[in-house]
């Protein structure tokens, strides 16, 4: 019986009975070790004819595809892998049916489903079970877009945003929909608004906890934003920041509430008693008249508490003075606005002008309304030879826009190197310095308040370098910028940030004058109830200042201007324990109230 085995398998193998289209293009060279020669590029490799028409069709798989093969031949071989593929496929799920349907029948079931063929593509390493990548998923692509498409329609159909899917709980939730396979009943109407919303509700609490604990530990700023919609229904937002992170607590509307500061100071009192005084440091909200004064009243009840403005806030301010009171700024940011708004007022002029700045758009918004239009003079700056030659060619000047009076005025800004191009590069050179100072307010990467104090004065020098020194130049950019921060933003925790700051403290260029001194007392005295800690404190705040003990050590100096303010309090001040908690109460706070956005 054997004997005519073998001899049916040599007839089978046999050179002139062999039925498979890929030894039209191989020679055998060793049948005992499999050995094919490829007929176009000459490479001979081992593993028969299947590792041939891999070869041939250029799938990658297990060998390098052939650089010189004919493109028909390339095409028959890739689909007779995948009508053998799908024939795989097919034989697969006709056995994994036939071993659900022995499942049901009890512990049979369970033997036969060990035995699947599911179990010879998995391989364990390390405890862990790792799926073999195979052929077959690259013909899955269409079962796949069969699935995606579903999704999508949901999505559309849902009004769902499309950034819906860089939520991180996405591809979280599609995998636990995999590992949990066929059968899953999807939830409720009932389930979603009642049973599983109490239940989120009831995590998203314990997950407050962990806040709360560095809420005692460190203190936190409670942030408070106003907004109304298109409707003018008004709204405020409470979040509360500390070094865990920013919370979102409650949102009150407002819309029927008279805004005086009584009502206003009710609503941060109201948010103060539930967060617990004593682990607020300051309230942040925006700098209207009526927020400073409940401000005010705030802190005469709550003794221990600051109210600031937002310095994102005050900044803005700045530059919108910058185009109210300064003829300079307020000239050149009108045609600056002029130029944008004719150019996407047009689509046809829109897609032209794209195509000699390759794409890029005029418009770049910013991280508020008046930063943007310096942004959008950067843009404009930075594409002035893109826009001189679209302006200068053939498709502008053929057409109807550059005969009526408004292209034609809008082409005269465009080319006026006498006025308009100076005067764009110098409102530049002083806005941006404060931009930058923007930037850091806004920023979520670090707590600001340790750096603001000394960066509102870097923006200054930089302003003046950028000009020249020219003191007609920067003189009422340096008056809007004085103006706003004695009235608004120089505030005692911005001086006791910069002081403690050991970024600032340690550098030869650290100025500790009257006002500094004072805004630091006034942080400990308000901060810091027992007398005791206080001279405790005082005492330690020269060992910081000479670099006494640890602060002096060489690892602790190299690493001032390596780690945050905080984070390097945190590390090397136990030997000044109250200075220690102390600064990291100041130097872990923020700025802005930009969060609430």
């Amino acid at each position: 019986m054997s004997s005519s085995a073998s001899k049916k398998q040599s007839r089978k193998n046999a050179p002139g009975a062999r039925l498979d289209p890929g030894w039209d293009h191989g020679i055998e060279i060793d049948s005992n070790k499999k050995q094919v020669q490829c007929k176009y590029c000459g490479i001979t490799r081992a593993g028969g004819v299947y590792r041939l028409k891999h070869h041939l069709a250029c799938t990658h798989t297990n060998v390098e595809p052939c650089p010189s093969v004919p493109e028909d031949v390339r095409t028959q071989m890739f689909d007779l892998l995948s009508a053998s593929s799908e024939e795989s496929r097919e034989k697969k799920q006709r056995v994994s049916k036939m071993y659900d349907l022995e499942e049901e029948e009890g512990e049979a079931g369970q033997q036969a489903k060990k035995c699947s063929m599911d179990n010879f593509v998995v391989r364990k390493f390390g405890g862990l079970n790792v799926r073999q990548t195979t052929i077959n998923e690259k013909w899955k692509k269409q079962d796949r877009d069969e699935v995606c498409q579903i999704m999508a329609r949901w999505f559309y159909t849902s009004a769902i945003p499309f950034n819906a899917v860089n939520n991180p709980l996405f591809p979280l939730m599609i995998r636990k929909l995999g590992e949990y396979g066929k059968g899953l009943k999807p939830p409720s109407y009932h389930e979603m608004r009642v049973t599983f919303l109490k239940k989120e509700v009831q995590e998203t609490l314990n997950l407050l906890n962990v806040y709360k604990k560095e809420w005692k530990k460190a203190g936190c700023t409670i942030m408070s934003d106003g907004w109304s919609d298109q409707r003018k229904r008004t709204m405020n937002n409470f979040l509360v920041n500390s070094p865990a992170g920013t919370v979102f607590l409650s949102s009150v509307d407002t819309t029927n509430i008279s805004k005086t500061a009584q009502k206003l100071f009710e609503l941060l009192d109201g948010i103060v008693e539930k967060i617990g005084e004593d682990n607020v440091v300051q309230v942040i909200t925006d700098n209207a008249s009526n927020y400073k004064a409940a401000g005010k009243i705030l802190m005469e009840k709550r003794k221990r508490l600051f109210w600031t403005p937002c310095a994102a806030h005050c900044i803005d301010l700045m530059l919108e003075d910058f185009q109210k009171f300064d003829s300079l700024h307020k000239v050149t940011i009108q045609k600056v606005k002029s130029v944008v708004t004719y150019i996407y007022s047009w689509g046809t002029v829109i897609n032209w002008m794209k195509q000699f700045t390759k794409g890029k758009e005029l418009i770049r918004p910013g991280v508020t309304r008046f930063a943007t239009s310096y942004l959008t003079m950067r843009c404009l700056s930075e594409l002035k030879g893109n826009l001189f030659t679209f302006f200068s060619s053939d498709k502008w000047k053929t057409s109807m826009y550059a005969r009526r009076k408004k292209g034609k005025k809008i082409e005269s800004i465009i080319f006026d190197n006498q006025e308009f191009c100076p005067n764009v590069e110098l409102c530049l050179k002083i806005a941006s310095p404060l931009i930058k100072v923007l930037r850091m307010v806004d920023s979520n990467e670090k707590p600001a308040m340790g750096f603001l104090y000394k960066s509102i004065d870097q923006a200054k020098e930089e302003i003046k370098q950028n000009v020249n020194n020219v003191r007609k130049r920067y003189e009422s950019a340096f008056a809007i910028i004085d103006k706003r921060w004695e009235d608004q933003l120089s505030h005692p925790l911005h001086a006791a940030g910069y002081y403690l700051n050991p970024q600032f403290q340690y550098s030869l260029d650290f100025q500790s004058d009257a006002n500094i001194k004072r805004g630091l007392y006034d942080c400990i005295a308000k901060m810091v109830p027992e007398s005791g800690e206080r001279v405790k404190i005082d005492l330690q705040l020269d060992d910081f200042r000479h670099a006494s003990g640890l602060f002096g050590h060489e690892n602790v100096v190299l690493t001032r201007n390596k780690k945050s303010p905080a984070d390097w309090w945190e590390s090397y001040g136990d030997e000044c324990p109250e200075l220690k908690n102390f600064a990291i109460r100041i130097l872990s706070l923020t700025c802005s109230s930009s969060g609430c956005e």
